[in-house]
């Protein structure tokens, strides 16, 4: 079989967004379990990965001829992408692709938490309407106009997001140790500040960082406690950068008011996974999305035909690929 590209995900998701390949292309499907995809791998030039799912064993471009993968989204965390370089092997992503979905996902989890719409839908179905109802009013739940949202991470996405949050009237402040440039915060209003002082600062967490060393469990019960009472947690960054067991102790005491999880520690979420046994109002404080914060119809149209143009540019020659992480 003579192919240029190895795709490992299906057909369907293309067509279903209407984002197929260029039509010289020769393109082969596959899942990374099926058995032939080694072999492949000794004939493609290209390789296309979503940027979600498990890592990549490195023994898999051993002896390949593939010279580039694309990710079709922002997420590296699938690639050995050292040992990628040393092989000489391209990598791109697509960055800010999902921004404004995740923007959107933030901004609406936030609300859902804050107002306690998840918790009213449950005890409705229950036949609790006047009683909740009741004491939704006494509880004095707010809306998202006036608060303080604190960013962790502002690339482009937690940018996006800052925009969101600052559109809806809330008072921004971030912290990444390695900012944009200054301007782009100050046209979304957003102030610097250590991660203590936004620990302590904001009504709304919500994170936007890579899975890096230096950013594996970084909220942990430490930083957890450091929170406002009754502050509202949004996890749609990368499964791991938040102790998840920490996170439920934090629930279960109150320390949190509620909590956002789009992310796992390990993917699907295991059925003994500790989020799972939160009992109480703690259990309803909690929202669980399967990661799908960045994920709508035009985010995944816009990231696949990026990918695709990106992947046309290396077999043109025409002009590089973009986003070139190696």
């Amino acid at each position: 079989m003579n192919i240029d590209v190895l795709c490992l995900r299906p057909e369907a998701d293309f067509q279903r967004v209407g984002a197929l390949p260029p039509e010289p292309l020769k393109v082969v499907y596959r899942t990374a379990s099926d058995p032939d995809v080694a072999d492949l791998m000794k004939q493609a030039r290209a390789l296309v990965i979503p940027a979600v799912g498990p890592k990549l064993p490195a023994a898999l471009f051993e002896n390949a001829s593939v010279k580039f993968v694309q990710v079709t989204g922002a997420g590296l965390d699938r690639l050995d992408l050292p040992f990628l370089k040393q092989r000489g092997i391209g990598v791109a992503n697509v960055p800010g692709g999902s921004n404004e979905a995740v923007a959107e996902y933030a901004v609406t989890a936030a609300t859902v938490l804050l107002r306690g719409f998840l918790w009213a839908d449950a005890e409705i179905r229950k036949g609790n309407y006047r009683e909740f109802r009741a004491r939704m009013i006494t509880d004095n739940l707010q809306g998202l106009d006036g608060l303080t949202v604190g960013i962790i991470g502002f690339g482009v996405t937690g940018v996006a997001v800052a925009s969101a949050f600052q559109k809806r009237g809330c008072l921004i402040f971030y912290h990444d140790p390695a900012p944009r440039d200054p301007r782009t915060a100050e046209a979304v209003g957003a102030k610097s500040c250590s991660l203590e002082d936004l620990f302590q600062l904001a009504d709304v967490v919500t994170l936007h960082v890579p899975l890096l060393p230096q950013t594996t469990g970084m909220i942990g019960r430490r930083e957890l406690a450091m929170m406002k009472p009754g502050a509202i947690l949004i996890q749609g960054s990368r499964g791991g950068v938040v102790d998840e067991a920490a996170l439920v102790e934090a629930l279960q005491s109150g320390q949190l008011g509620g909590a956002a999880v789009d992310v796992y520690s390990t993917e699907p979420p295991a059925a003994d996974n500790p989020l799972f046994a939160l009992k109480g109002e703690a259990a309803h404080r909690i929202l669980f999305t399967p990661h799908i914060a960045g994920v709508t119809r035009q985010s995944t149209a816009y990231l696949f035909r990026a990918a695709w143009r990106n992947i046309e540019r290396v077999f043109s020659g025409k002009e590089p690929p973009r986003d070139v992480v190696t």
